[in-house]
């Protein structure tokens, strides 16, 4: 059986928690400006009678947040090792799997007459960023 001295451990560990640390901080830092973007976009398409200026302003918006998302992913990954990459690939995957499981429900439900998909749509796409960022929060904290 072999030993490891305690000290050079406990160091080690240390040093991958503050790794993991800095790297959740630069990922808040770069997603609380986006998410407020999102919750923007959210508001400027919450009318269903637009005029044709409104329309141009939420695509736009819309755009520079899907922009700002990728942008965020890009600079994550980047800053990643190879299991915070398996482990945010595996939370986007789940939370795309949920975001279908809604879009479809809402569609069902817009074809049912009992709520319009438009009002539903955006809520869901941000709830699926939400549990990817919760589900990837979690494991991160959890396996390490």
């Amino acid at each position: 059986m072999e030993r490891t001295p305690y000290i050079p451990h406990m160091a080690k560990q240390a040093q991958q928690d503050h790794v993991t640390r800095a790297a959740r901080r630069a990922v808040l830092i770069d997603g609380i400006p986006v998410s407020a973007l999102g919750v923007i976009a959210l508001a400027l398409g919450s009318n269903p009678h637009q005029s044709t200026a409104q329309k141009a302003w939420w695509i736009a918006t819309t755009a520079v947040f899907t922009l700002a998302i990728a942008w965020v992913l890009l600079r994550a990954f980047r800053r990643a090792d190879e299991y915070l990459r398996r482990i945010q690939l595996e939370s986007m995957a789940i939370a795309f799997a949920a975001v279908l499981v809604g879009l479809q429900v809402a569609t069902l439900l817009d074809a049912a007459g009992i709520i319009q998909l438009h009002q539903l749509a955006q809520l869901i796409l941000l709830g699926g960023v939400a549990i990817w960022m919760t589900i990837a929060d979690l494991r991160t904290r959890l396996n390490r």
